[in-house]
């Protein structure tokens, strides 16, 4: 599962980056690296971007950055 197949609400861990290259190392500069607990809290109107919660902070992402992003998903 990844982190852009998540609703709002949805709690969940990060297990691995798919992304490669630049992309890889601007996820990890924002904080997503196996292990971290993240909290999707909305979407824009048309789903893109997503607004998250990890490790204190919040930010917003593209939907298809999102999807490079492999999580366990846990209970809200």
């Amino acid at each position: 599962m990844t982190l852009g197949e998540l609703g709002p609400g949805c709690r969940c861990r990060v297990r691995r980056l798919r992304a490669r290259g630049v992309l890889c190392r601007r996820l990890m500069d924002l904080g997503f690296y196996p292990g971290v607990g993240v909290k999707v809290l909305r979407n824009a109107p048309l789903r893109d971007p997503v607004e998250l919660e990890i490790d204190g902070y919040f930010l917003s992402i593209r939907r298809n950055e999102a999807h490079e992003v492999e999580v366990e998903s846990h209970e809200a």
